[in-house]
């Protein structure tokens, strides 16, 4: 049964790497949930209450940034509801196109977005381009915070 817990707890934790980059995945808390699992089977004796809340605390910042970074690129040159949905709907169809249409993919949306709303070609295309680079940035931030985690993981099992 020891054996099952920690293939569970590791898939969830790969899993949640892989949720860093792809936004249909929640990443932090699927590593957070394996860790979890983790420290639930060994009665919270190996990894305790203060590693778990870091990393609760960490997780919560992760998802608040997933939320926010794409949002606050198109925000940020004013960009319409359309363009938002569209980044947010262009991020979901690029899963599908693999690691092209993630990074493609919520550019597109916003563009496209921005375009339904009637602005012009310039603006959509600076739109789409701030939109994309908020959620590159978010990406980054996101990846930190997961090798983070990973890290403090470690340290608990270790020390």
């Amino acid at each position: 049964m020891l054996v099952a817990v920690w293939i569970a707890a590791l898939c969830l934790i790969a899993v949640g790497f892989l949720g860093t980059v792809f936004p249909a995945l929640p990443g932090s808390p699927l590593i957070f949930g394996g860790v979890l699992l983790i420290a639930w089977w060994q009665d919270f004796s190996v990894i305790g209450w203060i590693p778990l809340t870091i990393l609760g605390i960490l997780s919560i910042i992760s998802m608040t940034v997933d939320f926010l970074s794409s949002a606050l690129g198109a925000k940020r040159v004013g960009a319409s509801k359309w363009a938002i949905w569209g980044s947010f709907a262009g991020s979901i169809v690029g899963i599908f196109f693999g690691l092209p249409g993630l990074v493609i993919g919520p550019f597109l949306g916003a563009f496209t977005g921005e375009l339904i709303a009637q602005s012009g070609m310039p603006r959509a295309a600076n739109v789409g381009l701030a939109t994309w680079l908020g959620l590159l940035i978010g990406t980054v931030i996101k990846v930190a915070i997961a090798m983070s985690m990973l890290a403090i993981f470690l340290a608990s099992l270790l020390w």
